[in-house]
């Protein structure tokens, strides 16, 4: 979907340097392992269990990585607001620490290592954008995903089968989601990365709002007050 941007960027590739291209290629790697991750988690877990922790982690270590490796600042009210959004987070979810002991509970597990490759492509991508326009290296990560993704894919040989059946939902997630991390990418060239990380889960509040409304899931008012309190850390960011 986003190739003909990439083909108009094309001439971005020739001034990276060594030390870029090793930037990049981490990148590729990292999103690579991510998407892989993702998927195991969505097959060992419920979605309401594993994309909380999934989520709520990278809020937390984003911040802290950005201070330490980046040399960003974020005063006392980000920090505050970086809380509000992780406890947010895990409250919308009905995430309980319980979970994190409970043997033979590998969904968890896996979910927390999803939160650590958010953390290090995020971080990651910070610098890339240094060395190559957004949307290229959007589309450059894409290679650690189709590398990652396809041997798993050809196997359960239902390609056919999924296009069939989901043909437009397919064509809608291929704009909409490396659209938006081409947009948060962009927001990155102007913020530290500290402070945007955890405003991108303001997407939880859109689905958590989502699942209330319109599929009238269970705990509308526990998830709601979740959403408020993800809603305000987010205004503390921003100051």
């Amino acid at each position: 979907m986003f190739m003909p941007f990439v083909w108009y960027d094309r001439g971005a590739l020739s001034d990276v340097d060594p030390q870029g291209w090793m930037i990049i290629t981490a990148s590729l790697i990292i999103h690579g392992v991510y998407i892989y991750l993702v998927a195991q988690a969505y097959k060992l877990g419920d979605l309401s269990q594993v994309y909380p922790i999934m989520r709520g982690t990278s809020p937390l270590l984003v911040p802290v990585f950005g201070v330490l490796l980046l040399d960003e600042r974020l005063q006392l009210t980000g920090w505050i607001g970086v809380t509000c959004i992780v406890i947010g987070i895990f409250r919308a979810g009905d995430f309980r620490i319980g979970q994190l002991v409970k043997k033979g509970n590998s969904a968890v597990y896996v979910a927390l290592m999803v939160g650590a490759m958010i953390t290090a492509y995020t971080v990651i991508d910070k610098v890339a954008i240094r060395h190559v326009p957004p949307q290229l290296l959007t589309e450059l990560t894409n290679i650690g995903n189709f590398a990652a993704l396809t041997l798993f894919a050809i196997r359960e040989k239902g390609i056919a089968r999924e296009w069939r059946v989901n043909w437009s939902m397919i064509l809608l997630g291929g704009i909409l989601s490396p659209g938006s991390y081409i947009l948060f990418l962009k927001a990155l060239e102007m913020l530290p990365v500290s402070q945007l990380a955890p405003m991108r889960e303001i997407g939880t509040v859109f689905g958590t709002l989502m699942g209330v409304f319109l599929l009238h899931e269970p705990q509308g008012k526990q998830r709601i007050w979740a959403s408020v309190l993800i809603t305000a850390g987010i205004v503390l960011l921003a100051q």
